[in-house]
């Protein structure tokens, strides 16, 4: 059965999932990078910039297994982009240029009704104006039976979670306190959502936590 999983989330020590202030030079916030050191350092991460090297171990298997078995993707506007309200024309298409790291669809939550985006590499952005529910039914219809990854921003997860749909969660805690920004878990008691944490695994430059919904 297909499950709606985030994977390799990473949050800081004080439980922020961005820093403040997004926009076109700051795609995660002020101070935001921070956050992803360990994702930077991998193998995984230095093969999809095109490079060599990069570093093996725990940290790199964690991001590896964050792709098996996706078959779709949901993720929120801001990480498609820095573009708020209308859209202005279609010039904006995301992050990662050409080809994204994506090759399935990705469905893409907005206020703002846009036409199906076609990219290199098989990746094809939707774009869902009817909430987090339709853009969840889409998104198993699209996998095809295998795993729907959800992929961010903070606010998006904390919907997903708020409303009881996520049945796995992998956070990244990165050493870095960030003091502001988007947190994750706050006003939010997963305990009585129905949440557990069943795996915790030290990593070479993060720390890995498993939440999963319980039986």
């Amino acid at each position: 059965m297909s499950k709606l999983r985030v994977q390799s989330f990473a949050v800081s020590l004080d439980g922020y999932g961005a820093g403040p202030d997004q926009d076109l030079q700051n795609p995660l916030g002020i101070r935001g990078p921070e956050l992803m050191q360990w994702f930077f350092a991998t193998r995984l991460w230095q093969q999809m910039q095109g490079g060599d090297g990069g570093e093996t171990g725990v940290d790199n298997d964690m991001v590896t297994q964050g792709f098996a078995n996706i078959g779709a993707w949901i993720i929120g506007r801001n990480m498609f982009g820095p573009v708020r309200g209308p859209w202005p024309d279609e010039s904006w298409q995301g992050w990662w240029g050409d080809e994204p790291p994506y090759h399935v669809p990705v469905f893409v939550l907005t206020h703002h009704p846009r036409p199906s985006l076609t990219m290199a590499g098989g990746t094809v952005f939707h774009f869902v104006t009817e909430g987090i529910h339709v853009a969840l039914e889409q998104a198993k219809a699209a996998a095809g039976g295998l795993d729907v990854r959800l992929g961010g921003g903070v606010s998006t997860i904390r919907q997903y979670l708020r409303d009881g749909l996520i049945d796995e969660l992998h956070l990244a805690i990165q050493p870095v306190l960030l003091g502001k920004g988007e947190h994750l878990m706050q006003g939010l008691d997963l305990h009585a959502l129905g949440y557990e944490c069943f795996d915790w695994v030290p990593g070479e430059r993060a720390t890995h936590a498993f939440l999963r919904k319980r039986l």
